[in-house]
């Protein structure tokens, strides 16, 4: 008679993992400070680019009409605070406004994705059911929104307001002084959205604070002078050829510049200057010079090179952000687990019925 076996008792049925959490409220509470110190940077400047438009601009313009209606060498009167408040102002706040990428940078670096790896929240979030690449989506999708619209309505009002008193104050910057362009144009917001994307990867690489910082504030400092560098040399140039007596003549973003020779070809300024400087003409005969040429970007081509070097910073963002994805998925890859070798079940043992 075989022994009755007894049944193998059913495993337990897994615990149902923890819902969830809401993405959008969640990263508004956990971020609030820095939504709230944004909010406060970009409405501060916004009031001082609208003063800039409206009043601080007109007394500044009625300061330069007062001065340039003065007559003689005799006692001038005109309104010398309001032109060097405007001045001031404009400084200020241009030199802010170009400084945002850096500060979204070493923020997103830090305190967005750096701070919660080092001290574990962001694994805490992993283990509610949100997944390591939903996380770092929200992450980057929701402060992205009101990074790109607080600089764009920025960039937007500095642009107004340069254009309103660039020919009412004699002291207006210029289209192409560098911190004017970059603040009158889109190439701040891509960069502050490039700055965002090294941020994030930089917390990645690095999980902890301060070195994500560090590596995403010179990595967009980087990026800026890159930007600089190439934007020239993404529109085709044009080029103005002026006589050995007048020098160099030229209002825009220069590209190069030189001597042209009598069959056309270009070479090196010696630096000696116009040809009525003592000593320059002899200087230019032996080089066969017959003027000055330079190739350099006209006011028509402020939106061509906004646009491609808008588009340039785009794209790195774009390849950033697809780096951070990719180092995301390699750092929280579980391991396959090994097989396991089947056990062999023992035969049931068959034992006699005792008589």
């Amino acid at each position: 008679m075989t022994a009755a076996t007894t049944p193998t008792p059913a495993p337990a049925a897994t615990a149902r993992s923890a819902p969830a959490p809401r993405l959008l409220p969640w990263l508004l509470r956990l971020h609030r400070p820095g939504l709230a110190v944004w909010a406060g940077l970009v409405a501060v400047l916004a009031l001082a680019l609208l003063a800039m438009w409206g009043p601080l601009g007109d007394a500044a313009a009625d300061g330069w009409r007062q001065y340039r209606a003065c007559v003689g060498d005799g006692p001038c009167g005109y309104d010398q605070d309001a032109i060097i408040r405007y001045r001031d102002v404009y400084t200020y706040t241009t030199f802010a406004v170009i400084v945002l990428p850096f500060l979204v940078a070493a923020w997103a670096g830090a305190a967005l994705v750096g701070r919660e790896l080092e001290s574990g929240t962001a694994h805490l979030a992993w283990t509610t059911g949100l997944s390591p690449t939903r996380w770092l989506a929200a992450k980057i999708a929701a402060p992205a929104v009101p990074i790109a619209v607080g600089t764009g309505l920025l960039v937007g009002l500095h642009r107004l307001a340069w254009s309103a008193n660039r020919h009412r104050i004699d002291t207006s910057k210029t289209w192409y002084d560098s911190p004017t362009l970059h603040a009158n144009g889109p190439t701040t917001v891509a960069l502050a959205l490039a700055g965002l994307a090294a941020g994030a990867l930089a917390g990645l690489l690095w999980r902890r604070t301060l070195p994500a910082l560090v590596t995403a504030l010179g990595f967009t400092v980087v990026l800026r002078f890159a930007a600089d560098l190439v934007m020239p040399y993404l529109w085709p140039s044009v080029t103005r050829v002026t006589g050995l007596d007048t020098g160099y003549v030229m209002e825009g973003v220069k590209v190069d510049s030189g001597l042209v020779t009598a069959d056309g070809a270009h070479v090196a300024d010696p630096g000696c200057g116009p040809s009525f400087v003592k000593g320059c003409a002899e200087v230019y005969a032996r080089l066969d010079a017959t003027g000055f040429y330079t190739e350099y970007h006209p006011e028509s081509h402020y939106w061509p090179l906004q646009l491609t070097t808008t588009a340039l910073v785009l794209a790195v963002a774009a390849g950033l952000t697809v780096a951070a994805f990719v180092l995301l998925r390699r750092s929280t890859a579980t391991k396959p687990s090994p097989a396991r070798t089947p056990h062999r079940t023992a035969a049931p043992v068959r034992q006699e019925a005792s008589p």
